[in-house]
Parts: C-alpha cells; structure tokens; sequence
C-alpha cells in the first residue's frame, strides 16, 4: 500500500494483493476505498496493450471482456482489503457471476479507465458487488458481479 496516502494503493500495493500479472493485471491504482464498503481505482489504456494488436487492426478497441475483468480486480482488491490479513494467507478471490451486463461506449488507446466497485452484500463466502467503468466521468460499462475466496490448493 501507499506509504503517504493510507486509502490509496500504488502498482507495488496492488501486486502484494492480487495474483494477476502482466499482460493480465489491469488495474494500476487505487485511488481510494473503505473496506466492505467502496473502492475507486484507475486503469491507463495505452497503444502498447497486446490485445490491440488483433482487437481490431487499424480501429483498436479495448475488448468489454477485459473491461469486465478489470471491474473483477478492482472488486477483488476491495474483497482483500476488506477482510484481516491473517484470514487471507494462501486464498484467492475467484470471479463466481456476473449480472446486468451492459456496454455503454468504447474504449480506446489514450483513454483512462475508472473503475468504481460497491459492496452490496455478503452471504457466507460468497459477495455481491456492483460497478461500473467510466472514462471522463461517461459510464462505458456496468455490472453485477459475485466472487468467493477459496483455498489457492482449491483453485
């Protein structure tokens, strides 16, 4: 986590809390969160992301599977900072559903995702959170999304 901003989480930060790496971790700060509540974190789309290069030629898109995945791992950042880390050593938050699913606009190359992620309830081991994805303050995309934490020897 951030060492000035307490309710702010850098790339370093993010890494120690989510398994995902490059290509795959999109997601590049936290800019702030309250634990079991909300979180707000940021993904910078660039020119240099791989999935341009076949996502289309001549007319990059950002793929809305990738923009889902990345409102997952913010949802899952939420999860871990909401739960006492002795609770989470060898767990992974999995991505278990997906709801209410809708595209609003494109994504493209220069564009600054925010991604904004809120904890709707909780049931056992199993949480429900809603979102959505923004560029300039417009809604790209929204969701409904579920996940559970299971043991990483389960996974």
């Amino acid at each position: 986590m951030s060492s000035t901003d307490p309710s702010r989480i850098d790339i370093r930060g993010i890494m120690d809390l989510l398994p995902h790496r490059y290509p795959l971790l999109l997601v590049d700060r936290v800019l702030e969160y309250e634990p079991k509540a909300f979180i707000r974190a940021i993904k910078n789309v660039t020119f240099n992301e791989p999935f341009f290069q076949g996502h289309f030629p001549g007319y990059p898109l950002m793929p809305g599977v990738l923009i889902i995945e990345a409102l997952a791992q913010t949802a899952g950042l939420l999860l871990m900072v909401s739960k006492p880390k002795d609770e989470l050593h060898n767990k992974l938050f999995l991505f278990t559903g997906l709801e209410r699913v809708k595209f609003r606009r494109q994504v493209v190359p220069g564009d600054q995702l925010e991604l904004h992620m809120r904890h709707v309830r909780n049931k056992m081991n199993v949480w429900k959170m809603e979102g959505t994805a923004q560029v300039n303050g417009q809604v790209v995309a929204e969701a409904m999304l579920s996940g559970a934490f299971v043991d990483r020897e389960q996974a």
